[in-house]
């Protein structure tokens, strides 16, 4: 019978953990938190030192009956919770619930579900860190008295279903003070003035750019100095007046930290921030490989630090020079250095074992699995070697005292790039003659100049959002995915092509914030307040302490804006829907299963209809609109607005547009047109799509 009891979060990891141990020991989960503060209350006892009434979460019952049978069996219990200050909280309500006080207990925690992790914790088992689970109190606290005491006044002032949170509405102040940028920005003027030069002896031409004079660089403001400078050169010699070479290093990137994993994720898979953790969760826990059984192939994925373990460092080592030879390792890598403090408690996220290659595993991987946990192995294996080399070359031109330039460069060791390469770090295509030199004969043969707008500031995306977060020091990695996921699911944003936009709903959230409670939403107090919290989890700052400092300032301001904060009236977005009951035009309301038609009669006209959102395109079957629709597993797919009269789907997105070969509808497939018609084969260029798309 097993006489040591272990106890994890998650039931996932059960499989994988207990093949590591013998048969002496037991592994149990307890499914995250047992217990919590009740949702009918604030569960705060303000009047009493802020005391914090924990009761059961619903439907934990039956687990904590299960661990109590367990733990009466064990010898030894080792709480085995997550790395984070959160899982300390989870293993010290675990603790709690199950009244530990008579046992052994034992607090263990590993960066990465293997062996000799696993082994290794059991060998530094310590106790429970209480300064952890009182800054993760005083964070749960402090969330909880802002959402408890400022949504009801949204429910009031606004409308029901509303929520303020410490967190989020920081970030929706961030994405509104972006959207008021754009919309304040006047576009300014200039120009670009490239020249076309031929080179005696060489086929193609030149191409070099206008930079200024020996004195410094000149910017163009306007067609008028272009045309002036464009008659002044007409008529001059041009001459090569230095050709500089010299090398540049391209460094191996730093191995992914969550907020860069998700960045990167959502620039080159797409994926959303919580989607990205989600994967990422799955690939940490433990995936079935065949062969091998259940095996957790990415070390822990909620941290801020870049630092390898000496075991990792040494497998990369020893897999580059096996793999690529000695010329790729790289002795010495530099860790991220910020102004920030970083919780370095974890590593960066990277492999469990680099020899596990993605290529080797992916019949064991979904499709998502495979392509994140490649993403992960390719950028920690880059992170291990040796950085790009590169020859680049400077070219100056001279026209009567003017100067041109044009650069370019060659790769030399391609480093790192042999296993990763970033998408939008293209380098210069430019190539130039090995002749040219400041004895070339070059002649002009004409002028290119175009006219520019300078850019507003880009949208948010979910991952410039995240990089956002980060660098002002709002949040913790934790936190990143699940705020986002709020301001989209109470509609204060919407995501479309990726960007962020607000909604009349956010930016009437956020007024009322900003006038209600200008420190909650103020950038610098709420990165302030995580310092604090840093603070509690070293043992240099009372939990108590700093929940006293913040509650009574908040408790003023809900009383004052119960008292002056106006009504706000925010319109439902009309429809070309009209109801067929009362005549009325439907607005468009939001559910718990996304948008839906409604009538603007409530009460007195009840009808609603489903929300279909139209593409643009007209149905080839029977001219009606298509629409975006989903399957009961909420897979996307593409049909008729009349249904059931018209039968017409598709999954793939109809164009609008007939194939001019067999004249059967074209289909969008990635950046194609494809015809439908199987063994016809015909496609063409994306651009040519209809409006629709």
């Amino acid at each position: 019978m097993a006489k040591y009891l272990v106890i994890v979060e998650s039931p996932a990891k059960v499989k994988t953990i207990k093949k590591f141990l013998g048969s002496d020991y037991q592994v149990v989960a307890s499914n995250g938190h047992v217990r919590d503060l009740p949702k009918s209350a604030l569960g705060i006892d303000v009047e009493h030192d802020y005391e914090p009434k924990y009761i059961t979460i619903r439907g934990k019952g039956d687990i904590l009956a299960m661990l109590r049978k367990e733990v009466k069996k064990a010898t030894k219990i080792y709480l085995a919770t997550d790395p984070d200050r959160e899982g300390e909280a989870i293993s010290w309500h675990l603790y709690q619930a199950l009244k530990l006080e008579e046992k052994k207990v034992y607090r263990i925690t590993f960066n990465e579900i293997t062996k000799n992790a696993v082994k290794e914790s059991l060998k530094n088992a310590r106790e429970i860190d209480m300064n952890l689970v009182d800054a993760q109190q005083a964070r749960r606290i402090l969330d909880r008295m802002v959402g408890y005491r400022i949504s009801p006044l949204l429910w009031s002032k606004i409308k029901r279903g509303l929520s303020a949170g410490r967190v989020q509405s920081v970030a929706l102040r961030i994405i509104c003070d972006r959207e008021q940028e754009i919309d304040a920005f006047i576009p300014e003027e200039y120009w670009s003035m490239d020249a076309i030069l031929n080179v005696k002896g060489e086929k193609k031409p030149l191409v070099a750019h206008y930079y200024g004079t020996r004195d410094g660089k000149v910017e163009l403001k306007d067609e008028a100095q272009v045309k002036a400078l464009e008659k002044k050169l007409k008529k001059a010699s041009f001459k090569v007046a230095e050709v500089k070479k010299g090398e540049r290093i391209r460094k191996s990137p730093l191995p992914f930290t969550t907020s860069t994993l998700q960045q990167e994720a959502s620039k080159v898979l797409n994926f959303s921030t919580q989607k990205t953790m989600r994967i990422a969760q799955q690939l940490y826990e433990g995936v079935e490989i065949k062969g091998s059984g259940t095996v957790a192939l990415i070390s822990y994925l909620r941290t801020d630090s870049t630092r390898v373990s000496d075991e990792a460092v040494a497998m990369a080592h020893a897999y580059i020079g096996e793999k690529f030879g000695d010329a790729y390792q790289q002795e010495n890598v530099a860790e991220k250095k910020n102004g920030q403090k970083i919780q370095d408690a974890h590593e960066a996220i990277r492999p469990t074992d680099i020899a596990n290659h993605p290529l080797e595993i992916k019949d064991s991987l979904s499709r998502d699995q495979y392509r994140l946990y490649q993403l992960i192995w390719q950028r920690f294996t880059a992170s291990r070697m040796a950085p790009a080399k590169y020859e680049t070359t400077t070219v100056t031109v001279e026209a009567d005292g003017e100067l041109f330039r044009l650069s370019a460069s060659k790769l030399l060791f391609d480093g790192f790039m042999k296993v990763y390469t970033q998408p939008d770090e293209d380098e210069d295509k430019v190539v130039l003659s090995k002749g040219l030199t400041t004895d070339s004969v070059i002649t002009l043969d004409n002028f290119d100049n175009k006219q520019h707008f300078t850019q507003p500031p880009a949208h948010f995306t979910e991952a410039s959002l995240v990089r956002a977060l980060e660098e002002l020091g709002i949040g913790r990695p934790s936190t990143y995915a699940p705020t986002i996921t709020t301001i989209l699911a109470r509609h204060y944003v919407t995501k479309e092509n990726k960007n962020l936009y607000v909604t009349d709903l956010g930016e009437a959230v956020n007024k009322m914030m900003k006038d209600a409670f200008p420190s909650i939403v103020d950038v610098n107090f709420t990165a302030n307040l995580e310092t604090l919290l840093d603070g509690v989890s070293e043992g240099s700052v009372g939990w108590k302490t700093l929940v006293a400092n913040f509650y009574p300032d908040l408790d003023e301001a809900v009383k004052t804006a119960e008292k002056e904060l106006e009504h706000v009236q925010i319109r439902d977005e009309e429809s070309d829907e009209i109801c067929d009951v009362c005549g009325r035009r439907m607005v468009i309301k939001y559910g718990p299963h996304g948008k839906f038609l409604a009538c603007p009669g409530f009460p007195d006209c009840r009808n609603t209809k489903p929300y279909f959102e139209k593409i643009g395109v007209k149905c080839p079957q029977c001219g009606g609109e298509i629409v975006i629709k989903k399957t009961r597993k909420g897979r996307n797919y593409y049909g008729c607005l009349n249904y059931p009269e018209c039968e017409y789907m598709s999954w793939q997105r109809p164009s609008g547009k007939k194939c001019p070969r067999c004249g059967e509808e074209l289909l969008v497939k990635g950046n194609k047109l494809v015809c439908s018609k199987e063994g016809c084969g015909y496609t063409e260029a994306k651009q040519d799509a209809a409006k629709g798309e």
